[in-house]
């Protein structure tokens, strides 16, 4: 490991650690683990439904991210700093970002851990990818160069964070997040690696709600609803 991974790595784990325990007083985090994540490289796929979701799920899931996102966060110059440190990779969203994909690559033959939210936005309801919406294709394109795993997470209950009552300590908002089985590329190519991963969210959504008893009110619903809710 060069200087430079260990100081990103050590400024990694302080930022999660500390976003971590601070959410610990708004969040009750139940992680349900249906299979293991694999130990090498391997893109991380989420619905995404708040902005607490990367550091609840880099708090709670047993292995780093490098995560991608947009580069409008990239904007200022101790935003870039923060990003890049935490081994963020800026995608343009708007185009054919050649230079994210060979990072991102580069970053999986290392053997390391790609995080991609593939709805692109926060979504709920019918746009949610947990109720069938269709996914964008990066994560999966990312996957099949690589020949590696796309591992499925569900994320349920974090948008409720948004409500400030919900950091009260004697009604702190309960999240819940599920890892399913990874998911191989086959001859399929990138398609049926999508096609199996949309079907997967939606079973480990299915098997988290089971085996947690969540109801109706525990599926993603958007923050101005959370925010209205006495």
């Amino acid at each position: 490991m060069t200087p430079r991974d260990a100081f990103h790595l050590a400024f990694y784990h302080f930022v999660v650690g500390s976003l971590k325990n601070l959410l610990r007083l708004g969040a009750r985090v139940r992680v349900v683990s249906f299979a293991k994540i694999p130990t090498g490289a391997c893109v991380m796929v989420s619905n995404h439904i708040s902005h607490f979701d990367p550091p609840l799920l880099s708090g709670y899931l047993p292995r780093k991210i490098d995560w991608i996102a947009m580069a409008e966060l990239f904007g200022t110059k101790w935003s870039k700093a923060g990003f890049t440190w935490l081994d963020v990779i800026p995608v343009d969203r708007h185009g054919d970002d050649r230079q994210a994909l060979r990072t991102a690559i580069k970053r999986l033959e290392a053997g390391r851990m790609i995080g991609i939210f593939p709805e692109g936005g926060i979504r709920d309801g019918e746009r949610s990818i947990l109720s069938g919406a269709e996914m964008r294709e990066g994560a999966f394109l990312l996957a099949a160069k690589a020949d590696c795993p796309v591992v499925p997470v569900v994320i349920l209950g974090s948008e409720r964070l948004y409500n400030r009552r919900n950091w009260l300590s004697w009604r702190r908002a309960k999240v819940y997040i599920a890892i399913g089985d990874p998911i191989f590329p086959t001859e399929g190519g990138r398609k049926q690696l999508r096609d199996d991963t949309a079907a997967a969210l939606i079973r480990w959504k299915d098997k988290l709600v089971e085996t947690c008893q969540l109801t109706e009110d525990d599926l993603p619903h958007s923050p101005q609803e959370r925010m209205r809710e006495p």
